[in-house]
């Protein structure tokens, strides 16, 4: 792209605010623009960071130099949003995420520089401009710049009154002419502009994105749960998502799911692509739109259903998470997210109403493989299995089979195993765990659950519902956890795994547990 005025077209295109415009062209008549986007990293990345990664996606296609930087130090001086001992986890988290989006939506990361905080935010040189800018702004415009950012406490932290002199000193430390962000930062880009020059250092250009509101109206935010969807959610939790949505007919303004296709799906989309409203012939047939402007004004004309729309755009979210979730089948990825974003600790002293609960999400079943099976040697009616379920070893389980399933039919099976309860000697042989079967007392008949489709060894299985949470370490027999869940879990009409009606599905890829010929029997 040689021409500057494309190249300006494309770097503004979509952009709610640019401060600094007459300088932007300045610079693009000489040479390429150098550019940085932050994230802090505190809450989990979720889909709503795919709109700044389209708009990265646009200053690349215009030559930019563009730098991501992770901010981890201003994470924890947030209110310390992030906590110091999990800061790396959760930055390791936000690049790997991040890396993954941008590789979801095709942008080459060779054409990046990644950077963390605390790379150069912790040397001298910065330290004292820390203080000299200290030296220079005033309390009041120091809290008044971070107010739409910073959590804002009856008693403000310091930390959170530094956070912006330090984001306006990362223009100058990180050598960009400019920087991307929402138009929550405004206040900050303000204060940048006006004090970097009183410390000697140029005033940069600052591009602003509208806020997206969220699936539920608002910001989508990531704390809270409904109005976000994680990049990990499979496609029946995208569905549940979306399905709450706000979006009315014909309301435009306040309208998550249409906000997501203007600042998501049409920027990316190839010259020659049209986004394509699946109908049924009898409510007028496809509608294909190449400009959003035209899906706009149809949907505030009423043309367009909103559940018609929410179909369209939760097709286009699975798409964009596919790539991102095989990237994170990677254990040592999974292990991470769990490390960086633990679930909140329950003390002895103070454990919660919710952790005596009784919901599903407390199960941990997974998908394994019977890698070896023999005959107990001490009970003729019991196999003793090897399985795989996604750990370093294989597991010892112990199964009352063996009338109802020939050995050689167990020999590299796929079953469902429930792997929390607590390791129990069965006629001599500690079994770690229990292979789910649909079973039925008169007469007596039993067949293990089918997997789903296209599952692998270590998949967790979760109840459609309870997908959020994470399952006990072992469920406490004296509770009767498992025995209380256990009387409603079953197979359906349709032959599929059910828990009060609903599905056991693969948090991987959403696809339902089976069981193959036994209709209505208990799971157990």
């Amino acid at each position: 792209m040689e021409n500057w005025e494309e190249k300006k077209h494309l770097i503004t295109r979509n952009l709610q605010e640019v401060l600094g415009d007459e300088k932007l062209t300045e610079i693009l008549k000489q040479r390429d623009l150098k550019i940085y986007w932050g994230t802090a990293t505190t809450g989990r990345p979720h889909v709503a960071y795919f709109v700044p990664m389209s708009k990265i996606a646009d200053f690349l296609k215009a030559g930019c130099e563009v730098t991501i930087l992770f901010a981890d130090l201003h994470a924890y001086l947030d209110n310390m949003k992030a906590p110091w001992d999990l800061l790396a986890l959760r930055t390791e988290y936000y690049e790997a995420a991040i890396k993954a989006i941008l590789t979801s939506i095709g942008v080459p990361l060779e054409k990046l520089k990644f950077v963390r905080g605390t790379e150069y935010q912790l040397s001298k040189e910065y330290t004292l401009d820390v203080y000299r800018m200290s030296s220079v702004i005033t309390e009041h415009d120091a809290k008044k710049a971070g107010a739409e950012v910073v959590k804002q406490v009856e008693h403000p932290l310091l930390s959170g009154l530094l956070y912006p002199g330090l984001q306006a000193l990362d223009e100058e430390y990180l050598k960009v002419d400019a920087q991307f962000g929402g138009v929550d930062q405004r206040k900050i880009f303000v204060l940048a502009e006006k004090y970097l020059p009183q410390l000697g250092y140029a005033k940069r250009v600052h591009f602003m994105n509208p806020m997206v509101p969220g699936l539920t109206g608002g910001k989508m935010s990531a704390s809270e749960e409904d109005s976000k969807i994680d990049l990990l959610d499979n496609p029946a939790n995208v569905k549940k998502k979306l399905k709450k949505a706000f979006c009315e007919p014909g309301n435009i303004t306040d309208n998550g799911v249409l906000s997501f296709t203007k600042h998501v799906i049409f920027p990316l989309m190839k010259t020659d692509e049209k986004f394509i409203i699946k109908r049924a012939e009898e409510h007028g047939g496809d509608a294909e739109y190449s400009k959003f402007d035209d899906l706009e004004s149809a949907f505030a004309k009423q043309e367009i259903h909103p559940g018609d729309l929410k179909a369209s755009v939760e097709q286009v979210i699975n798409k964009l998470l596919a790539p991102i979730q095989e990237i994170f089948k990677d254990p040592k990825l999974q292990e991470l997210a769990k490390k960086a974003y633990p679930p909140p600790s329950k003390s002895k002293a103070n454990v919660s109403a919710a952790s005596d609960e009784i919901t599903p999400n407390r199960l941990d079943i997974r998908v394994g493989k019977i890698v070896e099976v023999t005959q107990h040697p001490d009970a003729d009616a019991l196999y003793v299995e090897k399985i795989d379920v996604g750990e370093n070893e294989p597991r010892t389980v112990v199964s009352g089979l063996v009338n109802f399933v020939p050995i050689e039919e167990m020999q590299n099976r796929n079953v469902v195993v429930l792997c929390n309860l607590k390791p129990a000697k069965m006629r001599g042989v500690e079994s770690k765990g229990m292979v789910l079967c649909s079973s039925v007392d008169e007469p007596k008949q039993v067949e293990p659950l089918l997997p789903p489709k296209d599952s692998n060894p270590g998949d967790r299985i979760v109840i459609e519902g309870y997908e959020t949470g994470e399952p006990d370490e072992v469920l406490n027999p004296k509770k009767k956890v498992w025995e209380k869940l256990q009387v409603d879990l079953k197979t359906n009409d349709d032959l599929v795994a059910v828990w009060q009606g609903n599905k056991l599905i693969s948090k991987v890829n959403g696809n339902v547990v089976t069981t193959s010929s036994m209709k209505n029997a208990p799971i157990k």
